[in-house]
C-alpha cells in the first residue's frame, strides 16, 4: 500500500486527506494553519511540521492549494516536495491553476525522476469530504495505473483525459466556464422568482425535476431559499479564480466566451460587495438592485 500526503488542509484537502485514511492509506499532512492541523491529527493523520516532511514520508502527494504561484512553491521552491521526494513517487497537482502554470511545474521537474500527474478535481466541498470528486487525470496511462489506488481513494469517478502536463488544467477550465455560467443563470432566474413572489421552495421543486435541474443549480438554488451565504463550502474567491483561468485561456486561444465573461461579471460583483461570501451571495447583490428576497 502506498503512502499518501497532502498540502493544504482546507475544506477540499481536508477532504482528501480523510478518504485517504478511510482507504486505509497512511496519510501525512501539511498546512499554514495549526487548526486544520490538529483536526487532521484528530482523523488519525500524520500532522508534519513542513512540505519536506510530508515529502519524506509519501510516495504520492496531493497538492491542493489555492493558485499556481502556491503550488509552484510547493513543488519547486528550495524547500519543495522534489527536493524530498525519493525517485519514483508522484505528485498529483489537485489543485486548479492555469495550463501553462502546470506546463511550467513540469518542466521544472524535468531529469528529477519524480512524476507529475496534472489531476485538477470537481465536485467541491461535498465531494471531497464524501470521496466522489471528479478527477481529470492528465498523465500517461502507465503512471496513472500505478498510482490508481490513491486516485481511487478520493475519486468515484477519475476521467483519463490526457497524457501531458496542463491538460488536465485545460479540461477543468472548459468545464468551471460551464459551471460558471449555470451558476449565474441560476442567480438571475432566482432573483426573478423573488421578484415576482413565486415561493422559493416551489421554485426548487420544479427547477429540479425539470430538464434544467443538475447539481449545480439545485445546491445553487437551496442555499438561496435557505439564505445560506457563508460557511458552506463553495467561497467565491474560488469561483471567481477558475472563471479568471477559464477567460484566460480563451483570450489566449482567441475565443469568444460572452456567457462565461457575464457570469465573470456577476461573479466580480458578488466578490467586491461580499468578499467572505460564498458563491450564492451574487444572489443577493441582484436581490438587492430588485429590492426582494427568495425564501423557501
Amino acid at each position: 500500500m502506498k503512502r499518501a500526503g497532502v498540502i493544504g488542509l482546507g475544506d477540499m484537502g481536508s477532504g482528501l486527506a480523510k478518504n485517504l485514511l478511510a482507504a486505509g492509506i497512511q496519510t501525512s499532512g501539511f498546512d499554514l494553519s495549526e487548526s486544520r492541523l490538529e483536526a487532521f491529527r484528530q482523523l488519525g493523520g500524520q500532522a508534519c511540521e513542513s512540505v519536506v516532511d510530508v515529502a519524506r514520508q509519501s510516495d504520492a502527494v496531493f497538492v491542493m492549494v489555492m493558485n499556481g504561484e502556491q503550488a509552484s512553491d510547493v513543488i519547486l521552491g528550495e524547500q519543495g516536495l522534489v527536493s524530498a521526494l525519493r525517485k519514483g513517487s508522484a505528485i498529483i497537482l489537485s489543485a486548479t491553476i492555469k495550463p501553462s502554470e502546470a506546463v511550467a511545474i513540469a518542466n521544472g521537474m524535468r531529469d528529477q525522476g519524480i512524476h507529475l500527474i496534472d489531476s485538477p478535481v470537481s465536485g467541491g466541498y461535498s465531494g471531497a469530504q464524501t470521496g466522489t470528486l471528479t478527477l481529470m487525470a492528465a498523465a500517461p496511462d502507465w503512471l496513472l495505473d500505478e498510482f490508481l489506488d490513491v486516485l481511487e481513494a478520493v475519486s468515484s469517478t477519475v476521467h483519463r483525459v490526457g497524457t501531458q502536463p496542463g491538460e488536465g488544467q485545460t479540461m477543468k477550465a472548459c468545464l468551471q466556464s460551464l459551471i460558471g455560467s449555470i451558476f449565474s443563470a441560476t442567480f438571475e432566474a432566482a432573483t426573478l422568482a423573488a421578484k415576482a413572489g413565486v415561493s422559493g421552495d416551489a421554485l426548487y421543486r420544479v427547477f429540479s425535476s425539470s430538464g434544467a435541474g443538475c447539481g449545480v443549480a439545485n445546491t445553487a438554488i437551496e442555499n438561496i431559499i435557505d439564505r445560506q451565504f457563508y460557511g458552506t463550502g463553495s467561497h467565491i474567491n474560488t469561483m471567481h479564480k477558475d472563471l479568471t483561468i477559464s477567460l484566460n485561456l480563451a483570450t489566449d486561444l482567441g475565443v469568444p466566451m460572452h456567457t462565461a465573461s457575464a457570469a465573470m461579471q456577476l461573479f466580480h460583483s458578488g466578490k467586491s460587495k461580499y468578499p467572505d461570501g460564498d458563491n450564492w451571495v451574487v444572489t443577493k447583490v441582484l436581490e438587492e438592485i430588485v429590492g426582494s428576497e427568495l425564501h423557501r
